[in-house]
């Protein structure tokens, strides 16, 4: 197989270097199934890594990009064939694995899945890792007896590709979706993909007391800390939250007061070690019930695949609204 290009990420004398490289196969770590791949995209996590703003790989260097899609080029393993259209999201890329920054990937048969009948790869980024923690934070709830009748559903950092993302799903599902956020002059973009309301997060009196008056059914949650626990203050009886990120901080002080006397249920929602057999349930999901109505306003935002390091600082400053396709390759 001939030369290809990558973003690599290094580490050299204790600081984060990242920029492209020429690779060829057996540069990139083990795996049986090669994929040609023709679209990536951008999540806060791959910023974080591709900076050094976090740390995210635990070996060095690796491909950046914990998203892929493309074809299959060859496997090792039966489940896959030559030409086969697929995806790979978390399961280690980027972190101990390369990753979806590279115009080829080599990758465990066990991360690849299949891409849903009636989506193409560019819709399948568009979607990612950010629609994939949405759809298995809904689904995790839907275990767990969530329902539309039992209220509106309150989405933190609802701007951002995950928070984007679960207002569509949430609403395309009969749910009633808040979204909060701290970008006020984002509301018609909330409204036009599902929002029933529009909070603003300076706005919200986040309450003292170790339960408010009950308001939401559930919530999905992708800041932490006070507003976590404004959440677990405000959700009504035996509602969920599913907890996602920590945009604002990884506290949480809170008291078990709500978990006992309204039965409310903390939810962690783990996007990278998902076990196989839930992963493809969720994109069956995706391909389903859960499939965004409003992908082209959420990513309508492509680059190039020489773009891509210029790009990587927006989601830094947390100026980015929806999502970002890369285009790797044709």
């Amino acid at each position: 197989m001939e030369n290809f290009r990558a973003y690599r990420i290094d580490q050299q004398d204790g600081k984060i270097v990242a920029g492209f490289a020429t690779l060829n196969i057996d540069d990139l770590t083990a795996g049986d199934v090669v994929i040609k791949v023709s679209h990536s995209t951008i999540n806060y996590k791959d910023a974080l890594a591709a900076t050094g703003a976090g740390r995210i790989l635990r070996s060095f260097p690796l491909v950046g990009g914990i998203d892929l899609a493309g074809v299959v080029v060859s496997s090792e393993n039966d489940s896959f064939t030559e030409g086969d259209p697929v995806l790979v999201n978390g399961c280690g890329l980027s972190e101990t694995f390369d990753g979806g920054y590279a115009e080829y990937a080599r990758v465990k048969a066990d991360s690849v899945v299949p891409l849903p009948t009636g989506m193409d790869a560019a819709q399948a980024m568009q979607i990612g890792t950010a629609g994939y923690t949405a759809a298995l934070a809904i689904h995790r709830m839907e275990q767990n007896n969530q329902s539309p009748d039992g209220g509106p559903i309150v989405v933190t950092g609802a701007t951002g590709g995950v928070g984007s993302i679960a207002v569509d799903m949430l609403d395309g599902c009969g749910y009633a979706a808040v979204a909060v956020t701290g970008k006020a002059e984002q509301s018609d973009y909330l409204k036009s993909i599902g929002a029933k309301e529009i909070l603003i997060r300076d706005e919200i009196d986040l309450g003292k007391r170790p339960m408010e008056k009950a308001q939401w059914g559930g919530a999905i949650d992708n800041l932490g800390g006070d507003y976590l626990t404004w959440l677990t203050r405000t959700v009504n009886y035996g509602g969920n939250i599913a907890s996602i990120g920590l945009a604002a901080s990884h506290e949480l002080n809170t008291t078990v007061i709500p978990f006992i006397l309204r039965a409310v249920c903390l939810l962690g929602i783990n996007s990278v070690d998902t076990p196989r057999d839930l992963r493809l349930q969720v994109w069956n999901r995706i391909g389903n019930d859960l499939r965004p109505r409003h992908l082209d306003t959420i990513g309508s935002r492509t680059i190039g695949f020489d773009e891509l390091p210029d790009a990587f600082q927006a989601y830094i400053d947390g100026t980015v609204t929806g999502r970002t396709v890369v285009e790797i390759g044709s």
